[in-house]
Parts: C-alpha cells; structure tokens; sequence
C-alpha cells in the first residue's frame, strides 16, 4: 500500500502519536463510504464515542476530533468474530490500511485511508454490559435497539437512547463541549476495581508470583531528569502503584494492550489517555515543561 495516500501503517501510527484533527470534510467522506461497505456487506454498526458525540450533540462531525468511531456488538444483529476478518478485507479493497487488535473486552479493527483513521470496535457483552477504552462500563441494552438518526445527508444508527449513552461514556456534562481535559473527567468515572474479563485480583496476584515476565516497571522522572520518590501512577483497570527513591514502581499489566494512566505527584497531575505498554517492559514518564494535558503516546522504554 503507498504512503502516498495516507493508508499505510505509518499513517496509523502517526494517528496515535501525533492525533492531528481531522479534516471535516474528508472524515464526511469517509464516513459515507464505511456506511456503504458495511451496508453491501449486511453488517450492523452504530456511531460511538466521539463521533456519535458529534452527531447528536452538534450535527456535525467535532472538528478538533482526531478520528472516527463506529462499533457493533458482537452477538447481535448477526454480528460474530467472522464477521471481522470480512469487514476487513472489504475495506482493504477500497484502499484503507487496516489492523486488528483484541482483548478481553473488544476487537477493535482500525483502518486509515487519506491518513484519517475509522475505528470499528466490535465490543463482547461481559456481565450485561460492554466496556469501552479505558474501562468505562455501559449497559449492554442500549445497543439491542438501535436508533436511526438523519446525519451528514445520510441515515446512521447510535445507541438507543444515544443521551443515555453519551453520558455513561462521557458524564453529566456531555453536552459541554471540551476540546482538552475530556480525558480526566471519564477516568474519574471508572472504578478501581479489576474490569471484569480481565482476571480479577486473584490473577494479577498470581500473576506477579509466579509469572514475573508480566511485572514490569514504569519511571517517573520529574522535570529536570531526577526520579521522583513517591509518585502514585494509576493504570486505569489495572491498580495504583507508588515509586521508590529510585523513581521506579512494579507493575502488572494482563495483556499487550492500550492503558490509560494518570502520574501525580506534589503539585503535578498529568493523564495519559494512549499508552501501548506490554507486560514486563520498563518504562520511563517524563513530563513536559508546557503542558500536562492531550499529550498522547509518552511513555519511552529503558
């Protein structure tokens, strides 16, 4: 695939790291054309997260928005893992790179075309409910009966009712627009506890017992390079965890995976919304001097 029409897995990479806004006009493209793939295919999606933000709250596509977000659920309207590697291909044909990653909770297939990603992310029903990144639990009823909308000249399903979907997924003040700071305010919505699918306690305990290749360890370094001692890093479904005077913390993580974590220490708070972490890898925080907020992909390894 070439580089040159921004459909390659450079141009997914740089999606994640650099998260440049997409062009409204090209995304409005974009996502007409995943409409009619998925249709000639039979596929039931629906608009998430922030573009189905975009669609009821504003009526349009969010400009300063890094990408586009469909879904389904696998398990209903005839949607199964087969169903993926399908869907796959399909846009594969029209010229977009694609991806599949999975985990406990979702397979996610992202695609890039015009260097502006489409997320599909076929989430599993665990315990009634489905878990969005980064762990946000939203009732599994609100996808059994879709709800049609009129958006961008053409009809698009959401979760029914999508108010009640948005708030799960984004809180009370949803219908505030926030173009930073939206990170903090979901994560402050998720519970400490293990997600469930993901292994509970009793795993991660185990985990660090007798698997050691899965704990790894994270540094946190404050501005000026020095290891700062005490510093709480919260990985979001995973734990909280407190660094040494070497400026290290050990940590668990189940799966080769996304995480969002959350480094605070005295007067310093910062929310890292992307991070791709494996498990027993050692990683290294360093802040920067301009900003604590929207930065993406930061972590380094030792």
């Amino acid at each position: 695939m070439s580089s040159s029409n921004g459909a390659d897995e450079a141009a997914l990479e740089k999606s994640y790291s650099v998260a440049p806004p997409v062009d409204v006009a090209t995304a409005e493209e974009l996502l007409r054309e995943a409409k009619r793939i998925m249709d000639q295919l039979g596929v039931v999606f629906f608009l998430r997260q922030g573009t189905c933000l975009g669609a009821i709250r504003d009526k349009s596509i969010i400009p300063w928005d890094d990408d586009l977000d469909i879904g389904s659920i696998l398990g209903l309207h005839g949607v199964t893992e087969k169903t993926i590697d399908t869907v796959a291909a399909a846009f594969r044909d029209n010229g977009y790179f694609a991806n599949i990653e999975c985990n406990n909770h979702y397979i996610c297939v992202s695609m890039v075309k015009c260097s502006t990603r489409l997320d599909w992310v076929c989430y599993r029903i665990v315990s009634d409910s489905t878990f969005h990144y980064p762990g946000v639990r939203i009732p599994g009823r609100l996808f059994v009966n879709l709800k049609e909308i009129d958006f961008i000249n053409a009809k698009f399903l959401v979760p029914n009712p999508p108010e009640e979907y948005l708030r799960f997924k984004y809180g009370a003040q949803w219908m505030t627009p926030k173009k930073l700071g939206f990170e903090k305010d979901i994560l402050e919505m998720i519970s400490d506890a293990p997600l469930p699918g993901s292994g509970g306690i009793l795993r991660r305990f185990l985990g660090k017992l007798i698997s050691s290749w899965r704990a790894g360890k994270l540094r946190v370094l404050d501005r000026e390079g020095n290891p700062v001692y005490g510093a709480e890093v919260r990985i979001v479904g995973v734990g909280r965890f407190k660094t040494n005077k070497l400026g290290y913390t050990k940590t668990y993580l189940p799966d080769d995976d996304w995480y969002a974590l959350v480094i605070t220490h005295t007067n310093h708070e910062e929310v890292l919304y992307q991070e791709k972490m494996s498990p027993g890898q050692t990683y290294i925080y360093r802040p920067n001097t301009f900003t604590v907020s929207g930065r993406l992909c930061v972590l380094s390894t030792e």
